[in-house]
């Protein structure tokens, strides 16, 4: 299992990589970094949520948790306990972030927008609140 406290280190290095690549001008890199923030971020949640030590990370584990074998956001989101206030309080930004596919396409609105709206959710404390910590920032 990744434990919740791992789940969000990387989470951390991902945002700080996503930053790297906006500054560098890859855009669909930074915007695909930038879903996998929030997904990382959100399975941490659902560790919180459900009490869990860690998330399922292998076939084993995943045993009568399929619902649970997602990357979709808005999936994760509603199993997390949080759809309704991140839908309510952070609409344009989670909208924004929700829209991680692939291929992005090299589209410098794309790739800063996903990282703005990020460092948004971040900044207002509330990226924190798709994950389990306190500090305003992804923990």
């Amino acid at each position: 299992m990744l434990s919740a406290a791992n789940l969000k280190a990387i989470a951390r290095a991902r945002l700080a990589d996503a930053e790297a690549l906006l500054s560098a001008g890859r855009f669909d890199g930074s915007a695909y970094l930038c879903g996998y923030v929030v997904e990382l971020a959100l399975k941490a949640r659902l560790c919180r949520t459900l009490k869990w030590p860690g998330f399922p990370e292998n076939h084993n584990e995943f045993q009568g948790l399929q619902t649970f074998k997602t990357d979709d956001l808005d999936i994760l989101l509603r199993l997390s306990g949080r759809e309704q206030y991140i839908k309510v309080n952070m609409f344009s930004d989670w909208t924004v972030v929700s829209q991680w596919t692939w291929p992005i396409g090299t589209d410098s609105f794309r790739g800063e927008g996903a990282l703005q709206s990020l460092r948004s959710l971040s900044s207002r404390g509330r990226t924190r609140r798709l994950g389990s910590g306190g500090s305003g920032q992804v923990d």
